[in-house]
């Protein structure tokens, strides 16, 4: 504030200044914030822990993705009023397929360890799409129960209460690591292929060796591809069925 000058030898009187401007509104956080592979941490747990790495991968992915799936069902149906589910879950399928192809393509010329990345990237990526026709459907992505329906739909457990008291373990060893530091450690080589065998296993990549045929030159780029695009198409129709049937009738009225 700052003071008037006297007048007749009255005191000033406080004259309050112009209010400061708001700044604007933050918008949410785009879509494209959300990482677009394991994040460093994650992959830490999961080499510490390879038996739940497909459980450490679920719970990350609903922490971190399950938001960047409600916010971008929520712009869609803003910016189009009335959209069918169905057209939201073709433009998911159409870019997480696409994006499972080049991660195919892209990495599996680097011995065991860049098939381990690929098909923990490839996981990560079918998670995330998994989470968006989850959310296409009215279906919160953000919920534990997506943590669940993650690891039935990619197959990792058979049914929903197998997962769930898995999904429990991976925390408490989550909780456990966060206290005391990680438990010894084991030859890298052997932790790898535990490690790239469960990923398989979630990614939907049925014969392991067909991840690990990537260390041959020549054949990564091929396999990789098909086995990314096809594992990605194959979940992505579960993934329909389930929430097409558990998902509210109309999610964009």
């Amino acid at each position: 504030m700052t003071d008037s000058a006297p007048v007749d030898g009255q005191p000033s009187l406080p004259v309050p200044e112009p209010a400061a401007p708001r700044p604007p509104a933050v918008a949410p956080a785009a879509a494209q914030d959300a990482p677009e592979a394991p994040p460093a941490r994650l992959w830490d747990r999961m080499r510490e822990d390879p038996q739940y790495a497909p459980e450490h991968l679920a719970l990350e992915a609903v922490r971190r993705l399950g938001p960047e799936a409600a916010q971008w069902a929520a712009r869609a149906r803003a910016e189009r009023p009335g959209v069918p589910a169905e057209e939201l879950v073709e433009q998911a399928v159409r870019k997480f397929v696409t994006r499972a192809r080049l991660s195919g393509a892209v990495s599996g010329v680097a011995g065991l360890p860049g098939a381990v990345l690929d098909v923990g990237v490839l996981a990560w990526t079918q998670a995330r799409m998994v989470l968006h026709i989850a959310a296409a459907h009215g279906v919160d992505p953000t919920h534990p129960d997506r943590a669940t329906d993650l690891l039935v739909l990619q197959r990792v457990h058979k049914v929903a209460g197998t997962a769930r008291l898995a999904l429990g373990v991976a925390a408490g060893r989550e909780r456990a690591g966060a206290l005391f530091g990680s438990g010894g450690q084991t030859a890298l080589g052997k932790v790898m292929i535990r490690l790239g065998v469960r990923l398989a296993q979630m990614a939907g990549v049925r014969a392991a060796k067909r991840v690990f045929a990537k260390v041959i030159p020549g054949a990564a780029i091929i396999l990789g591809t098909w086995a990314n695009s096809s594992a990605t198409k194959d979940l992505a129709e579960r993934s329909r069925q389930l929430y097409r049937s558990t998902g509210p009738a109309d999610p964009a009225g």
